[in-house]
């Protein structure tokens, strides 16, 4: 079996039994840095073969890792912190491990964005995480601007050192909005640190981070203040055939579309 094991975001005490269990019985730990990853193995005396598999390499680690699995050997692969796919190399591996039918499985545990989410103390009942964002900053508002008008939650990763550009960006893009910076998470030192995005984030920049922006505000579509014919009619004179136009409405509207059917059936 092949598993994918959530570890620590910071303090090592943060793994579970069962993490630690698999670890221990594995044949074989793929890590995304072995030197990083000797440091939680030692922690807790598990010694075990390492084998490298980070972004640069991990198509040639995927077929590696079905190798020994049809070898029946127990795999586990790991990242350098939480859950590994989620921001962190893993995905390739998992898609190559669906299309030659080998059968994996998930060890959950510590998550970085889902912590900061509830540390920001931000609306979270609908939220979205976008990860990292583009380095060049064309692109990094091209992607932006696809979710300016979400009206829920934004959580991002940032380094320490993208921290104000990204801020800066999303100001532009956004406008002003309320935000949080969630760094250090589990350590000594985490800091979770209200700001609005017209004022960026003041302070040294240390640690990694997880930026938490509010959605945008929800505004009212003006055509919701006509009757519903006259909602039906405006797409109607538009083009719309009745049926689009009835469709088009009620989701405006946000009500079934038999509910406008019915007030519009002769038209």
């Amino acid at each position: 079996m092949v598993y994918f094991v959530s570890t620590p975001i910071g303090n090592l005490k943060d793994i579970t039994l069962r993490a630690l269990e698999v670890l221990r019985s594995a044949d074989v730990i793929y890590c995304e840095d072995t030197r990083h990853s000797i440091k939680l193995l030692n922690a807790y005396d598990i010694k075990k073969p390492l084998v490298a598999c980070h972004k640069f390499n991990e198509t040639c680690a995927a077929e590696r890792i079905i190798a020994d699995a049809r070898a029946g050997k127990e795999v586990a692969i790991i990242s350098d912190a939480g859950m590994p796919v989620i921001s962190d190399p893993g995905n390739i591996v998992c898609a190559r491990l669906r299309a030659e039918g080998v059968p994996y499985t998930i060890i959950p545990g510590a998550n970085a964005f889902l912590s900061a989410l509830v540390l920001s103390a931000m609306p979270s009942d609908r939220f979205a995480f976008l990860g990292f964002l583009p380095d060049k900053q064309g692109e990094r508002k091209k992607l932006l601007e696809r979710y300016k008008n979400l009206d829920l939650t934004l959580c991002f990763h940032a380094a320490p050192q993208d921290v104000d550009r990204y801020v800066a960006d999303m100001f532009a893009v956004f406008g002003d909005r309320p935000a949080c910076a969630v760094r250090e998470i589990t350590k000594v030192h985490e800091e979770s640190i209200p700001f609005r995005l017209s004022e960026g984030l003041s302070g040294e920049k240390r640690g990694e981070y997880v930026l938490v922006i509010g959605g945008a505000e929800k505004t009212e579509n003006p055509l919701n203040a006509l009757s519903e014919r006259e909602h039906v009619l405006h797409y109607m004179s538009q083009g719309m055939d009745k049926k689009d136009a009835v469709k088009q409405a009620a989701k405006d509207r946000g009500v079934p579309k038999s509910e406008v059917y019915k007030l519009t059936i002769d038209l």
